[in-house]
């Protein structure tokens, strides 16, 4: 345990709160600042008058080891929050990669040589070149694209498997994405050990999952936190900070890049710059409502292509008790974002009526779409992250900070847990 120090935390979004729970953990003195009136950032839930839903279906696998270790020290029954399975990336015809139980390397081979449809030259190529990624310990040429590094597979290969996992993992096309940090994900989620690989499905709104959690048990271990409260500046005073005025030995920044960057423009103008210069890409979910359907799977693949928007749908009845509701998810977005809410909304219902209007008891109608424009950034080859360590007691923490993870929920709770770790 450190000396105690006073602490201030500028953002209550996943990092934050992972910041806030690790740095009160370690003996410190937390006062955590969120300028919205919720915790959570962009995994929570909405209440949208007619329906609380959250503001996008985010997953976890089993690899999130830190997230999951967080949320059982705050009280989360993980067994009850999350609906765990094995790996499955189904498509309504049937095809798909599916694993079982078991070791990594063997379960991932089975389901390859299992997969329906699939001609056995284009399972040897990929178990091959799989057999090849390991050997070279998944590490590729910096420079080279996910699209680069497939290049040489089967077509079916690359559109039924190996481009939905990307884009799914990193919210970026194949042909912009990093393979670097797409083998990163391979390796860690598929081969990193039994059940690393698996879904874990929110059983609950994302609030509940885990920022109502982490409030409670920073309130109880006498941590402040403030709602509705944005931090209007920061400045240094000789070895310490002053955040809206307020003295703290350090401050962790983990709200967005750009409020980080509009925050320590003065202070740390070179670290501003890279914040600020992130590119980002969009998420739109499209709730649908048909009462009394289900979906042969909670989680499902679809085909998609330039009129069929969605990678992936979700059965919220199977998973968390929204009886008839399906969540179709765009990722890597922004094409469809430049047509319009309208146009992406009517192509994905029509992609659902064809692909589940047979199988369905109720006819498919739109509850609700949202868009997160700003969901990730655009994870690319050679992308310069901003740093962890900005200045002497001034932390960044957040799913865009250097790292080997794209910007996911345990990319966050990471940072979050190094940046309370290095205060000292």
């Amino acid at each position: 345990m450190a000396a105690q120090r006073r602490v201030a935390v500028i953002g209550g979004g996943w990092a934050g709160l992972a910041t806030a729970v690790e740095a009160t953990r370690r003996g410190h003195q937390v006062t955590l600042y969120e300028m919205a009136p919720q915790l959570g950032g962009r995994a929570r839930q909405v209440d949208f008058g007619d329906a609380v839903l959250d503001n996008g279906q985010h997953i976890l696998i089993g690899a999130y080891s830190q997230t999951l270790s967080l949320m059982r020290l705050v009280g989360v029954d993980i067994e009850q929050a999350l609906l765990r399975t094995p790996l499955r990336i189904t498509y309504p015809d049937g095809a798909g990669l599916q694993l079982n139980a078991g070791p990594p390397i063997l379960a991932f081979a089975s389901a390859v040589l299992r997969y329906p449809g699939w001609r056995w030259r284009d399972k040897l190529a990929l178990l091959t070149t799989a057999t090849r990624w390991a050997l070279q310990r998944f590490q590729c040429a910096p420079a080279l694209t996910v699209a680069q590094l497939t290049a040489h597979l089967p077509i079916a290969v690359r559109d039924e498997l190996l481009d939905p996992l990307c884009v799914a993992a990193l919210n970026t096309p194949a042909s912009q994405a990093s393979a670097t940090v797409f083998l990163r994900v391979l390796k860690d989620a598929l081969f990193s050990g039994p059940g690393s690989a698996d879904l874990l499905l929110p059983r609950q709104r994302l609030s509940a999952l885990w920022p109502l959690p982490a409030a409670n048990w920073l309130t109880a271990a006498g941590a402040t936190v403030h709602l509705s409260t944005r931090v209007d500046s920061l400045e240094r005073l000789n070895d310490r900070w002053q955040v809206n005025g307020e003295a703290a030995d350090a401050v962790v920044l983990a709200c967005t890049a750009n409020e980080a960057a509009r925050l320590t423009a003065a202070e740390a103008p070179g670290w501003s710059r890279q914040a600020a210069a992130l590119h980002y890409e969009p998420i739109v979910t499209i709730y649908l409502s048909s009462p009394g359907s289900h979906l042969p799977q909670p989680m499902m693949a679809l085909h998609s292509d330039a009129s069929r928007p969605a990678q992936f749908a979700f059965d919220l009845g199977a998973i968390s008790g929204l009886d008839g509701v399906i969540a179709l998810v765009v990722s890597g977005a922004a094409a469809w974002v430049a047509q319009g809410t309208e146009a992406v909304t009517q192509a994905a219902l029509e992609q659902a009526r064809q692909a589940f209007g047979g199988r369905l008891p109720g006819p498919l109608s739109v509850l609700r779409t949202t868009t997160e424009k700003r969901a990730t950034f655009l994870c690319t080859p050679q992308l310069q992250r901003p740093a962890s360590r900005v200045l002497p007691a001034l932390f960044a923490a957040g799913d865009y900070v250097e790292g080997p993870y794209p910007a996911t929920l345990e990319g966050a709770v990471r940072s979050g847990i190094a940046a309370a770790s290095a205060i000292h």
